[in-house]
């Protein structure tokens, strides 16, 4: 009896090791398969830019060879050699003229969002973000179309946000990381509909992978209403996480109206008992993030001691915008930023 259940044993091991292998296999095989297109586009893009030069003296000589090699390649091959992917291969084989130095971990829909970037420093970001966090082509699509980048310099330098994602250096200050605003549009919570806080909770729960994607690098998920007593009294802290990357504690507290300083004192008391009841000695101060609708930024900065930098306020928004709408509202926070650092000197 005891060799039959040794025997059972034994298979269910080699079945899983078994398993893994064959998993394992086929995921590299897709991965050898994508980088083999990815390979293809270079070469067809270095080709036409080698021909390209050959006739540059003659007038519209690229869109004649352009139009007149899809014309040919189309009917055998398909859409994927249209005119407008030739082109796409052109300007693969301009950005990344250095076959050795391509990413063998992304595919061709992944390099097509990249060169479609034409600031270096932000395609760099989101190439280098890519690696470090294993984007899939869909969640590198969400975050360029969310302006990430654009978010994280509205309190950072270019250099510093560069930096960060080359692993040159370590975040030093929560700003470094948080966004404001944050952008929920995953959640699918209704335009027009009202709801509440456990509303958003439970949706940020039930997104949490998602959640951490916006939230950025180094965030891990410890507690949901956590629970708080201090004598007789019950407190209940919404989410918090921990950043291994700051190594510290955060606690989000969520608003579905507009924030008030009663928000902030209730987040300073959260804030407060994680430094003296749950840090540890060699971890760094707790930060308090207040996710909410609207804010007003005068009653955050005199709500907030002068030298604060465990508490901040970030608006979230529901909904994707349009690219345009997230400029104008980027840079509106920027002035806002600036005006707010004049003032404070």
């Amino acid at each position: 009896m005891n060799n039959d259940i040794q025997n059972i044993q034994e298979i269910n091991s080699l079945y899983s090791e078994v398993r893994e292998i064959i998993a394992s296999a086929r995921q590299n095989a897709v991965r050898s398969v994508d980088f083999c297109r990815v390979q293809m586009y270079w070469q067809i893009g270095r080709r036409i830019q080698e021909e390209e030069q050959k006739g540059k003296e003659r007038a519209d000589y690229g869109s004649f060879l352009l139009k007149n090699l899809a014309k040919k390649l189309e009917p055998e091959y398909g859409s994927g050699f249209s005119v407008r992917q030739l082109e796409r291969s052109r300007q693969f084989y301009r950005m990344y003229p250095i076959a050795s130095a391509l990413r063998s971990q992304f595919n061709w829909t992944q390099y097509k969002m990249l060169i479609a970037i034409s600031d270096d420093y932000k395609r760099e970001y989101y190439e280098l973000e890519a690696i470090n966090n294993c984007w899939t082509a869909r969640e590198l699509e969400r975050q360029i179309n969310s302006q990430l980048y654009e978010r994280l310099l509205l309190s950072n330098d270019k250099e510093s946000v560069l930096a960060v994602a080359r692993r040159e250096r370590i975040p030093q200050s929560p700003q470094e990381i948080i966004k404001d605003p944050m952008v929920l549009e995953f959640l699918g919570l209704e335009r027009k509909a009202e709801y509440y806080e456990k509303d958003l909770e439970q949706a940020l729960i039930n997104h949490l992978q998602k959640f951490l994607l916006e939230l950025g690098n180094g965030f891990t998920f410890v507690a949901r209403q956590k629970r708080i007593l201090l004598e007789d009294d019950e407190f209940f802290a919404d989410l918090v996480f921990y950043n291994r990357l700051l190594r510290c504690f955060v606690v989000i507290e969520l608003k579905t109206e507009k924030l008030t300083h009663q928000d902030l004192g209730q987040l300073q008391m959260y804030v407060n008992y994680y430094d003296r009841m749950e840090k540890l000695p060699d971890e760094n101060p707790t930060i308090g993030i207040l996710l909410c609708t609207s804010k007003n930024d005068t009653v955050v900065k005199m709500s907030l001691p002068e030298n604060n930098s465990s508490i901040l306020s970030s608006q979230y928004q529901l909904y994707l915008p349009s690219q345009e709408q997230l400029k104008n509202e980027v840079e509106t926070l920027r002035r806002l930023t600036e005006n707010n650092q004049k003032t404070n000197h």
